[in-house]
């Protein structure tokens, strides 16, 4: 039985989710690194496998925010995050948690969640339907053969990196400009990579995986 604890948790979720709609807009984007507030993760009672699960339950209602409860993202800056790999999504938290990736809403979000929640909050959302959406791809740009060896065959993703086929133009461009310019640096490889290529060379490759 899920004891008196329980709505307090949900009461502080629901406030987490309010702060971080408000919040999203404007600091969607990672920013330079600085001092965010990090959350206490909600325990449950132990061996409560169905507060467990309420709690979790409670937490990744939040993700809807600025994720979308379909799978589509509200916020123009968050990525497409159902049907990813979970690998990626488990590191990309790990990232946050760490601080070797920086966004305030996300810092604040990963410390929300257990080590254990880590886990089972990836393996959620990667067994999720990637969004449909109409596919309007161009001629792939030259660089796209460099981006299909990490990223497999028409960028679709596997076990060495994310799927980007489809992902928000919005986040692509900006992703890649955070790597070329060293404001995300939790892979360096893709820094060096995005270094390399010229803004509008980013730009038309953004156009062209958020098409496929």
């Amino acid at each position: 039985m899920i004891n008196n604890r329980l709505p307090t948790v949900f009461n502080g979720l629901v406030v987490l989710a309010a702060l971080a709609a408000l919040a999203a807009p404007a600091n969607a984007a990672e920013t330079a690194a600085t001092e965010h507030a990090v959350e206490k993760p909600a325990l449950p009672t132990p061996g409560n496998t169905a507060e467990a699960e309420a709690i979790l339950g409670a937490k990744l209602l939040v993700c809807n925010t600025c994720h979308g409860d379909n799978g589509v993202p509200r916020s123009t800056a968050a990525p497409i995050i159902w049907g990813q790999q979970e690998n990626y999504l488990l590191k990309q938290m790990h990232d946050f948690q760490s601080g070797g990736r920086d966004n305030e809403v996300m810092v604040w979000m990963a410390t929300a969640l257990t080590q254990a929640e880590l886990g089972s909050a990836a393996a959620y959302f990667a067994k999720k339907n990637w969004p449909a959406r109409s596919a309007a791809a161009t001629s792939p740009p030259a660089i796209v053969a460099v981006c299909q060896a990490c990223h497999q065959q028409n960028l679709a993703g596997g076990m060495p990196a994310p799927r980007l086929a489809g992902q928000k133009y919005e986040y692509l461009v900006e992703a890649m400009r955070r790597y070329a310019d060293g404001e995300r640096s939790n892979n360096p490889e893709m820094m060096n990579i995005m270094k390399a290529l010229s803004p509008d060379e980013r730009d038309a490759m953004a156009h062209y995986i958020s098409g496929l």
